[in-house]
């Protein structure tokens, strides 16, 4: 047996049970990957089965208002992604009469599907023989044929097509994925399972011992630290949110005040301090937040003019109505210390 032979008769054997494994639709697979992209099969399964359940179609999902999808998103992060999914929903609905494009070049420009997206659409709904290659896939070729080029390193990734191709039989539907499930549940990143790999025979690095010193991969750059005091002016039963912006770092979620801590020493005098909760640190890919929350009274247009740019933005809801709005999991982890809750 070959290469491909060994790996599909491992797959039809051992690949794990996911919804969006029984069904050839583009779109339902394009809401799989966008949703896998940096979240765990085990968490997105709850989460994608809801969402293909309230947009079970590009139309409906293009009908539908940002907030709603933002809901329906809440509690897997980097709305961005949702975001996106959104967006090209609305431009196949009105480019493309809602059915979702087979040809490649109108593929790639959906807003929010790159060149792992783009493979992973074409080869398991159309069985087109295009390469999906991702950080599971690069780490097993890069063990496999001791590929030493950087995988960190964007230019490099045609290296890994290259080989992906070479390797690719008459079924890219099931070689794909099957690459993918060995990259997961084998051929993982820390204490690979080689004894229980189908190509191990064929696998440079299990044969000379060195597996984990692949991929090659440059070292992160430490992450940078942002200090944060977070404002919850509290009326009654209802506490002050804010949109925040359309760009950035968790673009149209919903939060509290922030300000650094240059902006809070020149107004604190003109808080009324309710109650202090505990700090809350947050990790994004390449940025942690630490947040001070204070809970702090407030009376009617008392509210700070250094806050203004922000609250702007918001309005008083109470903590039932939270549970409607898209918030942030950092924001979340907030609100969890909410008196009276």
């Amino acid at each position: 047996m070959d290469y491909a032979e060994r790996l599909l008769a491992w797959f039809d054997i051992n690949k794990r049970e996911m919804p969006w494994r029984n069904t050839n639709d583009p779109y339902a697979i394009w809401v799989s990957e966008i949703m896998l992209q940096q979240t765990q099969v085990d968490t997105v399964i709850p989460y994608y089965e809801r969402f293909i359940d309230r947009f079970p179609t590009i139309h409906s999902l293009a009908s539908a208002s940002l907030e709603e999808v933002y809901t329906y998103w809440q509690g897997l992060g980097y709305y961005r992604r949702a975001e996106n999914l959104h967006k090209g929903a609305r431009m196949i609905d009105e480019v493309y009469g809602g059915v979702f494009p087979t040809d490649s070049d109108l593929i790639k420009k959906i807003p929010g599907i790159g060149p792992y997206t783009l493979g992973a659409i074409l080869s398991i709904a159309f069985h087109k023989p295009i390469p999906a290659v991702d950080g599971n896939v690069m780490r097993i070729l890069a063990r496999q044929f001791l590929i030493e080029e950087d995988v960190s390193i964007a230019k490099n990734r045609k290296i890994f097509d290259e080989r992906v191709m070479a390797l690719m039989p008459s079924d890219p539907n099931r070689f794909n994925q099957a690459l993918m499930e060995l990259g997961a549940l084998v051929c993982t990143p820390k204490n690979p399972k080689c004894t229980a790999c189908p190509v191990q025979t064929l696998c440079g690095g299990y044969q000379t011992g060195v597996a984990e010193n692949y991929p090659v991969k440059s070292k992160k750059v430490n992450s940078k630290t942002l200090y944060y005091y977070v404002i919850i002016f509290k009326k009654e039963q209802s506490y002050y949110m804010v949109k925040r912006p359309e760009e950035g770092l968790l673009a149209n979620t919903w939060g509290f005040v922030m300000l650094d801590k240059t902006v809070f020493d020149n107004i604190k005098h003109q808080l009324l301090l309710v109650k202090p909760l505990n700090t809350v640190r947050h990790v994004f890919t390449h940025l942690k937040w630490e947040m001070k929350p204070l809970l702090v009274s407030n009376r009617e247009n008392e509210m700070p003019k250094e806050t203004m740019d922000q609250i702007s933005q918001g309005r008083f809801v109470t903590l039932a109505q939270m549970e409607a709005l898209p918030i942030a999991t950092a924001f979340k982890k907030v609100i969890e210390q909410i008196p009276n809750r």
